[in-house]
């Protein structure tokens, strides 16, 4: 249920936090590289990731098992901050602390019942959802990126951010 309701929910969300977002010149500044740093890491992830082929654990996938879950996280961080806004950050938040977990934990089962043997040693050397930083081996392909239509993130982010800028060069003039 949490799962199919995820992505409509989010867009209700982020309806809610352009509306109560009154961003500022600093808190775009702040905000800006946390969220431009989870765009990253997801089309990073992106360009690695073959769904229910093969078990990624190349790129990203060295540093957590959920690079495209971290870097969503570190989009809507640096969004909440963006919005200098408390309840626009909370609502932001919130659901990603609820949300996260529980579709982790289910997806991480039903990698374990692709890949047992694969899937159990990986888990016993990523972290699950904090990175721990070393160098990888770059195994980025553009056409995979396209193929999991990350392109998508990179949109919204660049259209969120308009919003914002947006919103403070209004108030600035007034």
């Amino acid at each position: 249920m949490i799962q199919r309701l995820r992505i409509p929910a989010g867009f209700a969300i982020a309806a809610v936090v352009l509306y109560l977002a009154t961003p500022q010149g600093i808190t775009i500044l702040a905000g800006l590289p946390v969220a431009l740093s989870g765009a990253v890491l997801r089309a990073m992830a992106a360009g690695v990731i073959r769904k229910d082929s093969k078990l990624a654990t190349a790129g990203p996938y060295s540093w957590t098992r959920n690079p495209l879950y971290f870097g969503s996280f570190l989009l809507t961080a640096g969004f909440a901050i963006m919005s200098a806004n408390w309840i626009a950050a909370a609502l932001l938040i919130v659901p990603s602390l609820v949300v996260y977990p529980h579709v982790i934990r289910k997806e991480e089962g039903h990698l374990e019942r692709l890949f047992p043997e694969d899937f159990r040693r990986y888990r016993a050397s990523v972290p699950r959802f904090m990175p721990k930083f070393r160098r990888f081996e770059w195994s980025f392909s553009f056409q995979q990126y396209l193929a999991n239509r990350e392109y998508n993130t990179a949109l919204g982010f660049a259209a969120v951010l308009a919003v914002f800028i947006i919103r403070w060069s209004k108030w600035r003039l007034i």
